[in-house]
Order: C-alpha cells, then structure tokens, then sequence
C-alpha cells in the first residue's frame, strides 16, 4: 500500500504543536522545580536563623529563661502560618522547654531519622516538616543542651498543590489552543506557496511569459520564486528557439525537396530520353546530398548541445593542429587568390579533441575563404592567456554588418542570404563552431568591421 502523504499544513501543525507543548512542559517544570527549591532553602534558612538565635541566648545569656520562653513558646504562638516547634533537652534527654503542643506533634524521638541524613520528618498526625537537631553550649559551663527545630511545610506543600493545578490547567489549554493557532499560522505560512503552484499550473506552452512576484515573501520563498522565474526564463528560451529552429528546419528542407519533386514531376509529364533522365537523376542526388549534409549537421549540432555529452581530449600540439587545417584549406586557398597563414609558438600543447577541434577551425577557415576576395590572406594564430588557449582566425575581407553580429551564431542565420544559397552554406557553421567549444568549457568570440575583415577567437579553458 502507498504510504499517506500528510499535507505541509498539518506536518507544519504537527510541528509547531509538539514544539510548543514540549517548550511549556519543559518551562513549567523548570518553574515548578525552582519554585520547590526556593522553599525548601527558605525553610532551611529559617531554621538556621531559629538555631543561631536560640543558641546564642544559651551561650551568652544562659539565665535568661524569661527570653528564651518568649522565643520558643510565645513567638511560635503568634504564628499563623508556617507554624514551627522548638525544644530544649538536657544531657539527660529530658525536655526542658518546648513550644506548646510541641510533644503532641512532634515527640522528642520523632527526630530520630535525622540522624540518617534525612531533612523531613512526620508528625503524628502524617504532617511533613522540616526539621534540624543541633548541640548548644550553656554559658561558659561544659553543660550541652539539644535544641530540636522543626518548621511546618503544610503551606508550601499548598502552594505547590495550587501551582500544579495552574500547570494541567494551562497544559490543558494549550493541547486545545496550540493546534488550533499552529494551523493558522501554518496556512499563512504557505499561502504563498499555494500561489506558486496556482501558476505553476497556468503554465503551459502557450503561456511561458507567467512569473511569479517574489516581493514580500519570505527569503526563503523569494528564493524559490526567483529559481522557479529563472528555469521559467529556460524554458521559454529553449522553446522559442525550438520553435525557430522547427520554422528554419522546415524552411530549409522545403526548398530540396520541392526541386525533387519538381524535377521528378516535370520528368515524369512525357516520356524523355535516357540522357534527359540522367540530368533528372544527377539533379536529385546533388539535392539529396545537401539533405543528407544538412541532417548530418543537425544530429551533430545536437550531440554539441546535449549535457551528456562527452569529448575525447588529448595533449595536442596547437601549432601542428593550424598546420593540419592551413595544409587541408590550401589548395582552395590558391584556386581563391588567398594566403593562409599560421603564427603561434611551436611549444603551446592543449588538452582538446583534436578532431572537433579541427571541425570547428575548418568551419571558421571555409567562411573567411568565401568572404575574402582575390589577394586577400587568412591568418591562424594562437596564444596562451591568463583566462586559457586562445585560437584566432582574422581574415581581410568584407566584413560583417554590426547588426548581424549577435545572430551569427543562430541556426540558419546568414548574413547574405542569395551569397550563401549560391556558396551551398546552410548557415550552420558557426552554431557547430560554437557548439564545439561550449564541449570544451571555453566561448567565441567575434569582432568585425566593413571592409576590413573579421577575427573569430575561440577561448578554451
């Protein structure tokens, strides 16, 4: 069975309910213990106060019995609450004055247990007290009396009685009050997140242009916000140029396979001869070829963009790899009235897939051919900077209208369109070129001006 996936609202409850309920727990018991503590030092300070008082009026004034009769019967007397007993006992444990009532309550042997550590002893009637038994000198005589202290708890014993019905009363209402407000505060709590999937479902292909307003939120939920506007900003590019890549490829391919068709057509509308079919069949295959080049650049440019993808690098001479694509390019160099040049140092060596690279110069150098006219040059050069290899193709030709610089990049895109139809371009190279270094975590750059010519840079980390 699947498992219940509680809502974020009650989880956040749950929560806020269970933190709370442990927090007050934990607060009134540490309240509670306080309070326990506090009375018993209270008591046990009374009680030393009642021994140093009684026992320095033995010391000092041994023969006044008129005071210590007022300090252990009358003053214990006039005590309404916290009601305390002392005693005086001979050598012989014979009582020899005691708060009234005192043997009743507290006989002289109920403060046996103190002797065994004890700080509580019960009257005869289950009262709880707290006591002391201390040994006093009498005057100057080598004479020890006993005094026995004892000081009632029965008020303490009702505060805190009082107290823990506060506890379970407030206890109790917290277990009722504290879910109650934690859903509240969970549900506005993620009120904004409910408005981030109410758009979240709006979105569709057709309506890419919603975002989510991020101000007044949460750090938290503006992040997320913002993220979520950013993949949305991804999303709407790659579908825009999805979409412009569909219109190009579409256009693209039109164009062949309707001069197929036609010729197919027009070849099939009355019998020919073997030689006119021949043209037709000749005229075909040069279309196919083209189809079959611009497929062959499409599933190329793909495996470019794919985030899986992955290239074989391998230490390579840069200067040998100029030469490789200079000596390749040379003869149509020559046919074209252009020289082809390489300057770089012969110790520069690079980590880079010799063969993508090679695409991308041959690209780059089969533009500047085509754009350069008859004693113009083509220089290939190559340097090592503080931000990686640096590989420069600068021709002498016509140049690039500034306008057109930021699409040359974009699929299908030419500069002169009837130039680049005639020249069989599909307006790929450049895509491929940069497809290749964004393979080896590097960029392209490219800087032109009319009539002076143009210098392409590939940068490689």
């Amino acid at each position: 069975m699947p498992r219940t996936s509680w809502s974020l609202a009650f989880r956040l409850t749950a929560w806020y309910t269970v933190a709370s309920l442990l927090l007050l727990l934990a607060s009134t018991a540490i309240l509670y213990y306080a309070l326990v503590t506090n009375l018993e030092r209270d008591s046990a300070l009374f009680l030393a106060d009642k021994v140093n008082v009684v026992t320095t009026l033995l010391r000092e004034r041994p023969d006044d019995w008129d005071g210590l009769k007022e300090e252990i019967q009358l003053e214990s007397a006039a005590r309404r609450y916290d009601q305390f007993y002392i005693r005086l006992l001979d050598p012989h444990g014979k009582t020899l004055l005691e708060t009234q009532r005192m043997s009743l309550v507290l006989p002289p042997d109920s403060f046996q247990g103190l002797s065994k550590g004890a700080t509580q002893i019960k009257s005869t009637q289950a009262s709880l007290y707290q006591a002391t038994e201390v040994t006093a000198s009498v005057g100057a005589q080598h004479i020890y009396w006993k005094i026995q202290i004892a000081v009632s708890l029965a008020q303490q014993r009702q505060v805190l009685a009082r107290y823990r019905e506060w506890v379970w009363a407030i206890l109790s209402a917290s277990f009722v009050s504290c879910p109650l407000v934690g859903y509240q505060i969970a549900r506005r709590g993620i009120r904004p997140v409910r408005y981030v999937a109410e758009t979240a479902k709006r979105i569709g292909s057709s309506t890419l242009n919603e975002r989510i307003q991020s101000e007044g939120y949460p750090i938290e939920l503006a992040d997320l916000a913002l993220t979520f506007n950013a993949m949305l900003d991804r999303l709407k590019e790659s579908f825009d140029r999805l979409t412009r890549f569909s219109a190009d490829l579409a256009h693209e391919l039109r164009t062949p396979v309707n001069n197929i068709r036609g010729e197919i057509e027009v070849a099939l509308s009355r019998p020919r001869t073997t030689h006119e079919y021949r043209e037709v069949l000749a005229s075909n295959l040069e279309e196919t070829v083209r189809l079959s080049e611009l497929i062959g650049s499409l599933l190329f440019l793909a495996r470019t963009e794919s985030p899986g993808t992955h290239i074989k690098r391998e230490a390579v001479s840069v200067r040998e790899l100029l030469e490789t694509v200079r000596d390749y390019y040379e003869g149509p160099a020559d046919q074209a009235g252009v020289a082809l040049a390489v300057s770089a140092p012969s110790g520069l060596h690079a980590l880079l897939d010799r063969s993508l690279m090679q695409r991308a110069l041959g690209n780059l150098v089969s533009n500047a051919l085509v754009h350069t006219p008859s004693g113009g040059r083509v220089d290939l050069s190559a340097s090592q900077s503080k931000a990686g290899l640096e590989i420069s193709v600068c021709d002498s030709g016509c140049g690039i209208p500034e306008e057109s610089l930021p699409l040359l990049f974009d699929r299908f895109y030419r500069v002169d369109q009837a130039r680049s139809q005639q020249s069989g371009g599909f307006g790929l190279g450049l895509s491929i070129v940069r497809g290749i270094m964004l393979l080896h975590g590097g960029h392209v750059q490219i800087a032109s001006e009319l009539g002076k010519g143009t210098r392409v840079t590939l940068l490689s980390a």
